[in-house]
């Protein structure tokens, strides 16, 4: 567990509470096992967050399984393990409420009680009176404390209720701290709050109350991050936030943009010595763990994060990156990237040579030229910021005075049989030349396309076995412009990996087959010289 006194840890002065496996797995579309969520917090931990919210033991089996394994089976580093509950039912002792019992059972040494702050929530959905839940925030804090445990209270709807009942929000947010409560949380559960509201609410609180604030701030207005800065601004201690906003609705204060601001903008060190570079590397894993697509457009670790397309931006970056990045990528363990497009002015090329290790020597003739070039195939249709393999294939071209060969092909032709059964099968053809040997091979497969990879590795596996290794993982096809009638141009991006990496290459062609064996091709060849071989002459 964290022990405040370790230097390698910021200490107890400002909390980094996460709510992936509580408030996160409550997103549309996540689902998370118990192994899920073991991963997931080995992640955070990792990470280096303070307090990671494993979810509400006894209100379902998982996650009382849960607890009970991440006890035996983690050995937290950085975080404490806290368990979710609500405070005691109306009267019952808390020591007689079996949902209390259960928190203490969880073995967690924190845990965060959810109460009511809104005086209708009060009357309308606990049916009580507003004394009976004042004494259930402060039965249920006193009795967790008296067992030795830490206590959060968070403070259901409490911005909404401070707009109906200042008083009597206020009055929830004493009880808790009199009763022994470390922190209360001011909860925006509808989300509906702005910056300048939490930031004056916030104050308000801290100087009425004197207790120890936090934040948990929901995202419907797309201000979640913002409002939970602003919360900090206004002497908040303790911030509760999601790995990569992950929350029911729109979400959650995002956990990464948050951390990135209060460490880089604030300068206030909130996670271990060199924790902060691996952040890029914990949002992606936890987005694979939970089966979503990393959000390319994310702040700070986002594939295009610190990406630059326009040739304006080029320019200057090459000058000093400083100029159109507000930080150096390499804080949150990501990479600057250059797009080239037909946006791409020279400057781009020339940094996108640098970044794939290709020496342009400074030879304007040359950059003109692949800038023309570029600027030329993506009017045609052609996309080269999604396809980087298929870029650099071109650039090694101009650079090397011709293309890279493995093999030629001297024909393809695939055939798409339609069964009495209503049953198809998809058969392709490829003759090709590699290493002065004519190969003709045919293979079936599920589509068109898959029938035609299959060949091509069937006639090139002997030659190259390092193809062996290659697998198709995505296949992405774009209906660009209509001509006459049904005809049209179509895009094809395909990626492709080796198992240690993974790259894109494009084709285009009014035939959606042939557009898919230029991808193709360019894909195979890729792999090869990534692999290292010398192309045949």
């Amino acid at each position: 567990m964290t022990d405040a006194t370790d230097p390698s840890h910021p200490g107890d002065d400002f909390h980094v509470f996460d709510t992936t496996l509580r408030d996160g797995a409550q997103r549309e579309g996540i689902n998370l096992t118990v192994a899920d969520k073991l991963t997931i917090a080995r992640h955070l931990d990792d990470f280096g967050v303070g307090f990671i919210e494993g979810g509400w033991p006894g209100a379902n089996p998982r996650d009382t399984e849960f607890f009970a394994r991440a006890q035996s089976e983690i050995d937290f580093r950085h975080a404490q393990l806290v368990a979710f509950g609500s405070t005691r039912r109306a009267g019952v002792a808390a020591a007689d409420d079996p949902q209390v019992r259960a928190l203490l059972d969880s073995g967690a040494p924190v845990i965060t009680l959810v109460a009511k702050s809104h005086d209708r929530h009060v009357e309308l959905a606990l049916r009580t009176t507003l004394e009976e839940n004042l004494a259930m925030v402060r039965d249920t804090v006193a009795y967790l404390r008296s067992q030795g445990r830490r206590v959060f209270l968070d403070c259901e709807h409490f911005f909404d209720g401070y707009r109906a009942n200042p008083q009597y929000a206020k009055q929830v947010v004493r009880t808790a701290a009199e009763a022994g409560a470390d922190v209360v949380v001011l909860c925006d559960t509808n989300g509906g709050m702005l910056p300048a509201q939490i930031q004056a609410v916030v104050a308000t609180v801290r100087a009425d109350t004197g207790a120890r604030l936090g934040i948990h701030a929901q995202d419907d207005t797309g201000c979640a991050v913002a409002n939970t800065l602003a919360a900090v601004d206004a002497g908040a201690t303790h911030v509760q936030c999601t790995a990569n906003g992950y929350g029911e609705r729109v979400g959650n204060a995002n956990l990464f943009p948050v951390v990135a601001a209060l460490q880089l903008k604030y300068g206030r060190r909130v996670l271990p010595e060199g924790a902060l570079a691996e952040m890029t590397r914990i949002s992606h894993a936890i987005a694979e763990v939970v089966n979503l697509t990393p959000a390319t457009h994310q702040p700070y670790v986002g594939l295009s994060a610190f990406a630059h397309k326009g040739g304006l931006h080029a320019s200057a970056i090459k000058v000093d990156p400083d100029l159109y990045q507000h930080i150096d990528p390499e804080l949150v363990g990501n990479t600057m990237r250059m797009l080239v497009s037909d946006m791409a002015g020279r400057a781009s090329i020339e940094l996108k040579g640098k970044e794939l290790g290709i020496d342009l020597g400074g030879d304007r003739e040359l950059v003109t030229r692949v800038v023309e070039r570029v600027k030329e195939r993506e009017l045609a249709g052609y996309t080269y910021e999604a396809a980087d393999a298929s870029f650099e294939l071109l650039l090694r071209e101009e650079v090397e005075g011709r293309a890279r060969r493995y093999f030629r092909i001297e024909s393809w032709r695939g055939i798409v049989e339609t069964r009495p059964d209503g049953t198809h099968a998809n058969e392709a053809t490829v003759k090709l030349w590699a290493k002065g040997e004519r190969i003709v091979a045919t293979a079936e497969g599920n589509g068109p396309v898959n029938a035609l990879d299959r060949a091509l590795r069937v006639g090139l596996e002997r030659i190259y076995p390092q193809l062996a290794k290659l697998e198709l993982v995505d296949y992405k096809v774009r209906i660009l412009e209509g001509k006459h009638g049904t005809e049209s141009t179509t895009r094809v991006l395909v990626s492709t990996s080796d198992g240690s990496g993974e790259w894109s290459t494009v084709g285009v062609a009014e035939n959606v087959i042939a557009a898919s064996w230029q991808a193709l091709e360019d894909a195979y060849t890729y792999g090869l010289l990534r692999a290292g071989v010398e192309p045949q002459e």
